[in-house]
């Protein structure tokens, strides 16, 4: 008995030989469209290898970014289809169920509304295999969450802070606003003072509120799960380097889902080209 199969490969090797493919399958009295049938196991395979390739690339990733990284290659898919493979790859991690937060009513800060209106920065720390102190001076923009600075020293004075937000502003100007916490290098009169010859204004956050520097700590916990809880450091130096690394690939690369799964740097370029169009 000859099979659908049988005659999708004679068909073939009839297009090999030189006969279109609508003759072939007039020949064979097959439809033209079975001919470029590609059974679902086949497709699904091929989709199961690039997940595979995905999630050792990015292992802290859920299915829902990894339907945007498919389909900014190309790939015409369902989310639904996605989910189900990552589920059956052994991928879907478990959702943490945590405490419902209950705020006091308090008015929440201001949002960012364009680029270089807030800022807000932070420290998270981390140690070198020896035991050494690493302290990130985390910087970023509310509204684009591109991360402008990620400086890391064994500590930092107030001086530091002031040398670190000097290098951005010279690149891309002053911002409205700056948010932090009260650490002491934030709240320096020697820092308050810089940044009022820069018409640059404070806003800081309510003690046990870290809420209140949202876009911060967010970066934060994707700096730690991505990057600081996957590497090892052996000097400052390193650290800087790998770091350095992670910077460019959140900014360049890593799609944001509040930004509609876009990159930040992405988000800036097409922001800046709507407004040039408005004007």
């Amino acid at each position: 008995m000859v099979t659908i199969s049988d005659q999708r490969k004679a068909a073939q090797l009839l297009v090999a030989e030189g006969l279109s493919e609508r003759r072939s399958a007039r020949l064979l009295n097959l439809h033209r469209s079975m001919l470029r049938y590609q059974s679902r196991k086949v497709r699904d395979e091929v989709l199961e290898r690039r997940l595979r390739e995905l999630a050792e690339l990015y292992p802290v990733y859920g299915y829902r970014r990894m339907h945007q990284v498919l389909l900014r290659e190309g790939m015409v898919i369902n989310k639904k289809k996605v989910q189900r493979l990552w589920r059956e790859l052994g991928f879907l991690r478990s959702q943490k169920s945590s405490p419902r937060k209950i705020r006091s009513g308090a008015t929440l800060p201001e949002a960012a509304t364009r680029p270089n209106e807030v800022w807000s920065y932070d420290f998270i720390f981390d140690r070198t295999v020896r035991g050494e102190t690493l302290k990130f001076l985390v910087l970023i923009d509310e509204f684009t969450r591109e991360c402008l600075s990620l400086t890391v020293k064994p500590n930092f004075r107030s001086a530091d802070v002031q040398e670190v937000l000097r290098s951005v502003i010279q690149t891309r100007g002053a911002p409205d606003f700056l948010r932090s916490d009260n650490g002491s290098e934030f709240i320096a009169s020697e820092l308050r003072i810089f940044l009022g010859l820069l018409g640059v204004g404070t806003k800081y956050i309510e003690p046990g509120k870290p809420w209140q520097n949202g876009k911060t700590e967010s970066f934060n916990a994707r700096f730690r799960e991505e990057c600081l809880n996957r590497e090892v450091f052996h000097t400052v130096w390193e650290a800087s380097v790998i770091t350095g690394r992670f910077r460019d690939h959140y900014n360049q690369i890593r799609l944001h889902s509040g930004l509609g799964y876009l990159p930040p740097a992405e988000f800036r370029a097409k922001w800046d080209a709507s407004r040039v169009e408005i004007s």
